[in-house]
């Protein structure tokens, strides 16, 4: 004989698992809010922070990347710079710097929308350290909203890497971003990335869930 209400509860375990399979798609990926910062080069490092000079960490991101405990100064064309700009680590192969919309009227820069690591005809700027100064001919960018995804993550949901999507933005600024950017890495998290500018128009903070619209 089966015992009703050990089956009971089987069925609302299942339900329950299933609802926050659903709360998970459709609730639900995290926020991470970029504020300003700098990818350095081995070569530019040693110039901004003296010959082998080696980042220290601050605090790990996702997968190898991390915040360090270092910071230098943007000089744009005007003059006018931005201070305390976070380095964050390990070097890569050229430097980048990502920035909003609103600290170009600081620096009088103009840069593009990219990916990451696509700086080719970018623009310039004049990178400060306690060592020595850095005249960066192109790496300045306004990075692109980007979703970071896990295999397993963009398997299930049927997403693959450089697809496209919209998301959806609920709470008391409602809105869509469109065309958004999927990266799918194994060393990734499950993130939607924003810089300040985007994160202050929807009213999200880090942490914050937003709806993921497949196209």
């Amino acid at each position: 004989m089966y015992e009703i209400s050990k089956i009971r509860e089987a069925i609302q375990e299942v339900v329950s698992e299933m609802q926050n399979e659903i709360k998970e798609y459709n609730g639900e990926i995290k926020v991470g809010v970029s504020q300003r910062h700098v990818h350095l080069s081995q070569k530019d490092l040693n110039t901004l922070f003296g010959d082998g000079y080696e980042l220290t960490v601050s605090k790990y991101l996702m997968g190898r990347e991390y915040a360090s405990n270092e910071f230098v100064t943007l000089v744009g064309p005007s003059l006018k710079s931005i201070e305390k700009v976070r380095v964050l680590g390990p070097v890569r192969k050229n430097t980048q710097v990502e920035i909003s919309r609103t600290d170009t009227f600081t620096l009088k820069v103009s840069p593009p929308v990219r990916p990451s690591g696509d700086i080719k005809g970018s623009a310039g700027i004049v990178i400060v350290g306690p060592k020595g100064t850095v005249y960066l001919k192109e790496g300045v960018i306004i990075a692109n909203r980007h979703i970071h995804l896990t295999p397993s993550y963009a398997k299930q949901h049927g997403i693959s890497d450089n697809d496209y999507v919209d998301v959806e933005i609920e709470g008391i600024k409602p809105t869509r971003f469109y065309d958004v950017q999927v990266r799918v890495r194994d060393d990734f998290n499950v993130e939607m990335h924003i810089d300040t500018d985007d994160a202050n128009s929807a009213a999200l903070r880090n942490g914050a869930r937003v709806r993921i619209i497949k196209k």
